[in-house]
């Protein structure tokens, strides 16, 4: 089997060609100009080899000309030097490594059922909302306008947060900042200036956030939506909200999102949603030819497997009936239907219950877990003591970071994967030529400012600022290339999401969908590539001791 490319991000797998571009634009620039050094401006790069040019436009203000003609023939060499440097592209069917882990240490194989197994068309969304608007029209008597509202596809991304107080929709990165641009209420932007009003700057305190698990410490204060399934609710609580304003109808914010909340769970609790994805199922679940193969794979070289669903037991067994096949149950050692998730993995009361192929359930108390049967409820902890599955020789493959994977990583050693399904289209997207080289011109334009900064002559000033605006508007560009309203699921501007962040830490790996496991043999370890931190291999010529040094302040009585 031919190797996967490495899993690198397109800033990483272009880093080598940016330090190269710098050192090679510098080397074409003169020592120095023989002007004095500014006050207080520093000699940045004086003594770096590649990189003589930030010495030398360090002048004095009345060679302000010349210095803004060398600023800009250095923007332009870098621009169109930028413009060459490419790197391969990135396998959407790589699994990728948060942590190393060896697939010849995994003995026992266990799987979520949605979005993890049984993978759902566009029309589930679509039928979640509108069944969940219905309700709030008719069972909690919101105005009878809603109805002209549709589904929109392409509005919400998994990982926002939303406040429940302010009825805002936002994107908050890995350090809880804001992402300015990415506040919405109802259907529409919040300026920037109210955004950083309402919450004196663009920081989110952790008490008002979430705990550990994504749930609001504080109550009803902002609330993150990590499901799949929550990209309908997203949608709907913001149609409502722009109704409200439209009509200019007063509204209680947090009554709002408790009866979006409710509807959209009695959509899934009443049976609502499973009952219409089983009578038309080929309409709402793509055919999964790939997840029969995976399960074929490890049921042919003997690992046990698993199931662990919050999906009752009828539904279940219609979708892997059409995905696998009337015999699908032959290929599990376990299965658990309802379990109740994340409660499963800490509620020690709930003990299982046996379900007959009809549906009723019986009263016996079990001793053990039979292949072939289907148990409602239970706990982890009777799981384990049934079974004898501990530690680090099982995998769990889950969509849901905190309902899936957090408690079984954090508590009880077993190793996870996470499914991904947005990831295959965001990897398609840093494929391209465009993305390339806009991430590529915009990592060199911020080393450009980074480096010339320094200089604190009028003329050097005027000529950065633009740099900057530049750099500004470029920014919101990148968002565009994923979502118009939101961006990547994985990162802000620049930094992680804080999707990201609980994904690095609750998933060993994580793949765009289970297929991806095809593509190694089970022998295979998955290693974290050594990304450098910020103080290790230093990138940006700023960053080395020379650099640094010479960015001090000068003695003017020793120049």
């Amino acid at each position: 089997m031919a190797p996967l490319p490495l899993p690198l991000s397109p800033l990483l797998r272009h880093a080598e060609g940016l330090q190269a571009l710098f050192s090679k634009v510098f080397r074409g620039f003169p020592r120095s100009f023989g002007a004095a050094v500014q006050p207080g401006a520093g000699q940045l790069l004086s003594g770096q080899r590649g990189a003589q040019c930030a010495a030398s436009v360090c002048s004095s203000s009345s060679a302000g000309p010349d210095i803004t003609q060398r600023l800009w023939a250095l923007y332009h060499d870098t621009k169109r030097q930028a413009g060459v440097i490419s790197g391969n592209s990135v396998n959407p069917d790589t699994i990728f490594a948060n942590n190393e882990m060896s697939l010849r240490d995994i003995e026992i194989y266990g799987f979520d059922y949605d979005y993890t197994l049984a993978f759902y068309s566009r029309h589930l969304h679509t039928l979640i909302f509108n069944i969940a608007r219905d309700i709030l029209i008719t069972k909690h008597r919101y105005p009878e306008g809603l109805r002209k509202y549709e589904y929109i596809p392409d509005f919400a991304v998994r990982g926002l947060h939303y406040d429940v107080q302010k009825a805002l929709l936002m994107k908050i990165d890995a350090f809880h900042y804001i992402q300015l641009g990415t506040v919405y209420r109802g259907l529409h932007p919040v300026p920037d200036e109210e955004v950083i009003a309402m919450y004196e700057g663009c920081h989110i305190p952790l008490e008002i956030m979430s705990d550990f698990y994504g749930k609001s410490s504080h109550g009803l204060s902002m609330k993150q939506f990590m499901d799949i399934f929550s990209l309908p609710e997203m949608t709907l609580l913001s149609c409502v909200n722009d109704f409200f304003m439209k009509h200019n109808i007063d509204y209680e914010p947090v009554h709002l999102y408790k009866d979006v909340k409710e509807a959209i769970r009695d959509v899934h609790v009443k049976g609502i949603m499973y009952r219409a994805v089983e009578a038309d199922i080929e309409k709402y679940i793509c055919y999964g030819e790939q997840s029969h193969a995976v399960l074929k794979k490890l049921s042919a070289l003997g690992k046990k497997m698993f199931l662990i669903t919050n999906s009752p037991f009828d539904f279940v067994n219609r979708g892997m009936s059409y995905i696998v096949g009337e015999d699908w149950r032959d290929l599990f050692d376990v299965v658990i239907v309802q379990a109740d998730k994340p409660g499963f993995f800490n509620d020690r009361r709930k003990p299982f219950r046996r379900v007959t192929d009809k549906g009723a359930l019986l009263w016996d108390r079990i001793h053990r877990l039979d292949k072939g049967q289907i148990y409602k409820q239970g706990n982890l902890y009777e799981f384990l003591r049934l079974t004898g599955w501990r530690g680090s020789k099982v995998l769990y493959f889950g969509d849901h970071i905190y309902s899936d994977l957090a408690d079984l990583t954090l508590k009880h050693g077993w190793r996870t994967g996470a499914i991904i399904p947005e990831l295959r289209k965001e990897i398609k997207i840093m494929n391209t030529e465009e993305y390339v080289q806009m991430m590529t011109w915009l990592q060199a334009l911020s080393g450009l400012i980074e480096q010339m900064q320094v200089h604190r002559d009028p003329a050097s000033e005027a000529v950065v600022d633009e740099w900057i605006k530049e750099r500004e508007a470029m920014r919101p560009q990148t968002k565009n290339f994923f979502n118009a309203q939101f961006g990547s699921l994985f990162r802000t501007y620049h930094n992680p999401t804080y999707f990201s962040r609980r994904l690095s830490r609750f998933a060993d790996i994580y793949m765009a969908s289970i297929s991806c496991l095809l593509n190694y043999d089970l022998q295979h370890t998955f290693f974290p590539r050594r990304t450098p931190l910020q103080h290790e291999s230093p990138f940006w010529p700023e960053h080395s001791s020379a650099a640094v040094s010479s960015a001090a302040p000068q003695d003017q009585s020793r120049v």
